[in-house]
């Protein structure tokens, strides 16, 4: 089932301890703004609620589609693992979820363990912190927003609006998030564009053994995995293994992981300025002329011209690269 299908999105925004709550009710009534348009364009409506972390045990039962942690401007709530939430946080995940957090609420998410050997960001003042805290998260300070699937972390303070458009944008239909920035008066351009771009994975299936697989995909997708291997690796046949994932994600294994690879190498011709050669190696393909092919086959550019239209530095590029 695709996100354009799903008639209702449900969302928990968490409140804690110094939790900055214009970004609370930011998000609640920038989510009010895309239900107004979904009722005119027919795309997903969002149920938000605001959920405190003192009661998640309460809430033991729920199951969200996503879990935002907002940025906080006041208290050290954030700097200490609170054990329970933890445990509820990667309960979620394990179900499903979708994890967020902007500024400061990158910590609490990373105190889970669910961002080691993963990319994140935050705000760029508590960056220095955040990499001593957590040297096993790769921290890139230096973007705004990192969508990396079953996780996404937001920057800044005001870093919240980024993140609902890109909620809006993944779970809506390109319409809405268009219509939603205009009424905000925001250049929604850029996001628009990693929309269509991004591999967008289906992690609310049900089916918690493929999701153990994507999981490990997500996180180790640059290493050479057989199906046998996903496989072995959740006790299933091969035979069984290939029905269910393809029942959970709409994907053989092989298109699924070309998928978060070929998403991958964007992100890096995007925003770095290693070779196409460089790129290939980082995520996977040891010959780099298929990966071309491959990279080809998903975005419809070379890797060199997708370059050029979307790199951030695509100015000061050598010509050379882009022929």
């Amino acid at each position: 089932m695709t996100a354009n299908s799903v008639n209702s999105i449900r969302v928990a925004i968490l409140t804690f301890p110094g939790v900055m709550h214009t970004a609370v009710a930011g998000l609640s009534e920038l989510f009010q703004l895309a239900n107004r348009i979904a009722e005119q364009e027919g795309a997903a409506r969002f149920e938000v609620t605001l959920l405190d972390t003192a009661d998640i045990e309460e809430d033991a039962e729920q199951h969200w589609q996503i879990l935002i942690l907002p940025p906080c401007i006041e208290g050290s709530y954030y700097e200490t693992e609170q054990p329970n939430l933890s445990a509820w946080l990667r309960q979620q995940h394990a179900a499903g979820a979708l994890l967020c957090s902007v500024c400061a609420g990158a910590f609490i998410l990373a105190h889970t363990g669910l961002l080691d050997q993963r990319s994140a960001t935050t705000h760029w003042m508590l960056a220095e912190r955040f990499a001593q805290q957590f040297p096993q998260v790769t921290l890139d300070a230096n973007k705004i927003l990192i969508n990396d699937g079953d996780l996404i972390t937001a920057g800044g303070l005001m870093a919240w609006m980024d993140l609902g458009l890109e909620l809006v944008a993944q779970f809506g239909q390109p319409a809405q998030m268009r219509l939603l920035g205009a009424q905000l008066v925001v250049d929604t351009a850029p996001r628009e564009q990693r929309y269509y771009r991004r591999f967008m994975p289906i992690l609310d299936h049900g089916d918690t053994l493929i999701l153990k697989t994507q999981h490990r995909l997500q996180r180790d997708f640059q290493l050479p995995i057989s199906v046998r291997e996903m496989a072995e690796q959740i006790h299933l046949t091969e035979r069984t293994f290939l029905r269910r994932f393809v029942k959970a994600t709409g994907l053989k294994p092989k298109a699924y992981l070309q998928q978060l690879r070929i998403g991958k190498a964007c992100e890096m011709l995007e925003s770095t300025p290693v070779t196409v050669e460089q790129v290939a190696a980082a995520v996977g393909y040891e010959d780099t002329s298929a990966f071309r092919k491959t990279f080809i086959k998903v975005t419809g550019l070379t890797p060199r011209a997708f370059r050029s239209r979307f790199s951030h530095n695509n100015g000061e590029i050598d010509q050379r690269e882009i022929r």
